[in-house]
């Protein structure tokens, strides 16, 4: 299960690039607000992370999802800090999001799955 993180990541990257060779300014302008948006400030970044993460279920973005949780992951949160969000994002946005939620669950499950492979 953990390729279902290396593919995203591979996909996300490749795709990425592309996007950023071709050097439209707006394009690269919106990047670059992502990126310090979820910069710490007068919220720590954990706290931006599940902020994105409650947004983007919300919003039904299963990329958005993916992305904030494999962050949260590298911050360090808890499978129940990040549970525990998706359920208000649950609550917020109503069962249309389970379906998001069941993706994201397998996500974080794949996340754990990568992460205990590369601690052995």
């Amino acid at each position: 299960m953990a390729d279902l993180v290396q593919d995203f990541n591979d996909y996300r990257q490749k795709m990425n690039d592309k996007l950023l060779a071709d050097n439209n300014k707006i394009v690269k302008r919106i990047f670059n607000l992502d990126t310090n948006a979820y910069m710490a400030g007068a919220l720590d970044v954990k706290t931006k992370e599940l902020l994105g993460l409650v947004a983007s279920a919300v919003l039904r973005c299963d990329d958005c999802v993916k992305y904030h949780l494999e962050t949260s992951h590298k911050e360090g949160l808890t499978k129940d800090e990040v549970m525990e969000a998706l359920g208000i994002a649950t609550l917020v946005g109503g069962t249309i999001v389970i379906p998001h939620l069941r993706r994201a669950y397998e996500f974080w499950e794949a996340l754990e799955e990568k992460a205990a492979g590369e601690t052995i």
